[in-house]
């Protein structure tokens, strides 16, 4: 058996579960045979995910349909999630959106919806979870930043800014909680064909610049990201808390 299968058992809940990188980190964990709670606003996207991954799997695999900034639709599905899990020992925050709007088109509204899912969610959803992550030994939260949370770009601000704040929220949660024993860490994705990035992957030219721009010289799997969460979430990262893991193929390596 290997040290990831020896990894806790106890329930994740995997926030942007419906769909790519979410998806693949439930069913990630899902292999390693911890049950995963799929929360998404596309309801039906996270029980369709949901069913195959138990079926694929043999885990309990559990959907919610919800938005996760709404606080007291959180406190609600926290609930459920424990009921259905038997216990919640982690947290993946993958839900995520971007809008492309530099700063001379940039609204209020727009600012305020990108920094509310992407990274405010993150830490209430944290906190709705807090008893229970205590209450379970090995616990962790890994929240998905982005390339974004290292360099700049200036058609996305909103989008920029709040994953810069992850890595922030990352060391401060990390700080907090580590004399609970629970590890707090990010993974910073890069080029990574989504359904969030269909757009610009289904462009052959913009997809030969993102290719272009990584030494690998590929594009990213929601898989890739999923493993070296997956990898977070384990025993094997004991020891490993208040990081950042940026998994871009190497694009943030050179100029």
């Amino acid at each position: 058996m290997s040290a990831l299968e020896m990894s806790p058992t106890t329930g994740v809940v995997v926030t942007g579960g419906g769909s790519g990188i979410g998806r693949a980190c439930a069913r990630a964990l899902a292999e390693v045979g911890r049950p995963v709670s799929l929360w998404d606003l596309n309801g039906e996207g996270a029980a369709e995910a949901a069913a195959s991954i138990a079926a694929d799997c043999g885990v309990i695999a559990h959907s919610l349909g919800l938005d996760v900034t709404d606080g007291a639709a959180v406190a609600d599905a926290v609930a459920a999630a424990r009921e259905a899990l038997g216990g919640i020992g982690g947290l993946v925050h993958a839900a995520g959106i971007v809008t492309a709007m530099d700063i001379d088109h940039l609204t209020e509204e727009i600012w305020d919806s990108v920094l509310k899912v992407n990274l405010r969610a993150e830490v209430f959803v944290a906190k709705a979870l807090l008893g229970d992550l205590r209450s379970h030994e090995g616990s962790a939260i890994v929240g998905i930043g982005s390339i974004m949370s290292v360099v700049g770009n200036p058609l996305i601000p909103s989008y920029t800014a709040s994953k810069h704040g992850v890595v922030g929220v990352t060391k401060s949660l990390a700080n907090h909680l580590g004399p609970d024993g629970i590890r707090v860490n990010a993974v910073c994705p890069g080029y990574i064909d989504t359904p969030m990035t269909a757009l610009m992957m289904d462009d052959p030219p913009s997809k030969a610049v993102c290719v272009e721009k990584a030494p690998l010289r590929r594009v990213g799997t929601p898989e890739d990201i999923a493993k070296a969460v997956r990898f977070l979430m384990s025993d094997e990262a004991g020891f490993v808390t208040g990081t950042t893991l940026i998994v871009d193929g190497g694009v943030t390596s050179h100029d």
